[in-house]
């Protein structure tokens, strides 16, 4: 079922590992970047971005209905989560009892015992920081929330909105859904072709990306960065220097990288 519905190859995820790929409409057009932790043998947790959660939810249970033996659950008033992320994450999660962190691999994730419940922590993020995430029963979070704070204030731990990790992100390259990428973007115009197997078998999609990969692309999305000292910002149009004044393209995501001091998008 996973195969079918999401554009990377899910046979290549072990027992404990996860997975970056795609969920695409038929005509190649992306309805949302997901994470597939294989959590046992033959269960899978799928999150999603939480403004596509309905969109997602209604399109599985409708594929799925098709589908012998499997069964999807929508958890998300289950369960919370939590990002820890840089460069003290490790040793603060140790300190507050996660002691299964210390050998976790990128992208590796484990089920444990944590904060008076069962707790699946994962090496994963979206800030391209050493970094984790907890998912939590959802009664469990403010209490989890409180202890981190707690332990991590002497080391200068702080609380972060989704501006901060925005900034992160964008540093890294990273996509961000309604922003980069949308149902009227490909995989394959995004630049995200390595999360596209072709070779796995028949998916969602996979018609409309073959032909596209066939006949070439119109559009691309590319990272740039300013020579002057100014902000770009989402929607800006982007001018030739050939054609003065002609637009051949536009800004999907910019900002003043603190890290190179120039703006980027």
């Amino acid at each position: 079922f996973l195969q079918y519905v999401t554009t990377n190859d899910v046979s290549k995820i072990s027992v404990c590992f996860s997975q970056y790929s795609m969920v695409c409409t038929p005509d190649g057009g992306i309805q949302d970047d997901i994470f597939i932790y294989h959590v046992k043998p033959y269960e899978f947790l799928v999150c999603v971005n939480a403004s596509n959660r309905e969109k997602i939810v209604t399109w599985f249970m409708e594929k799925v209905s098709h589908v012998q033996g499997c069964k999807v659950r929508d958890r998300s008033t289950e369960l919370a989560q939590i990002a820890v992320q840089g460069s003290i994450s490790r040793e603060l999660l140790i300190d507050v009892g996660v002691a299964e962190v210390a050998d976790l691999k990128v992208r590796q994730c484990r089920e444990v015992t944590a904060f008076g419940g069962s707790v699946i922590v994962s090496r994963t993020g979206y800030t391209g920081e050493l970094g984790y995430e907890l998912y939590l029963p959802a009664d469990l979070a403010a209490q989890a929330w409180e202890q981190l704070l707690k332990v991590g204030q002497s080391e200068g731990l702080k609380p972060a909105g989704l501006g901060a990790r925005d900034l992160l992100r964008l540093d890294m390259g990273y996509l961000l859904y309604g922003n980069d990428i949308s149902e009227e973007t490909s995989p394959l115009e995004a630049g995200a072709e390595w999360v596209v197997n072709f070779e796995k078998g028949e998916f969602v999609g996979r018609a409309s990306l073959l032909a596209q990969r066939t006949q070439g692309l119109a559009r691309r999305l590319v990272g740039f960065e300013l020579l002057e000292k100014a902000v770009p910002r989402h929607g800006f149009p982007i001018l030739s220097t050939d054609q003065p004044g002609n637009p051949i393209g536009e800004v999907t995501s910019g900002n003043l990288s603190p890290i190179l001091q120039k703006g980027i998008g």
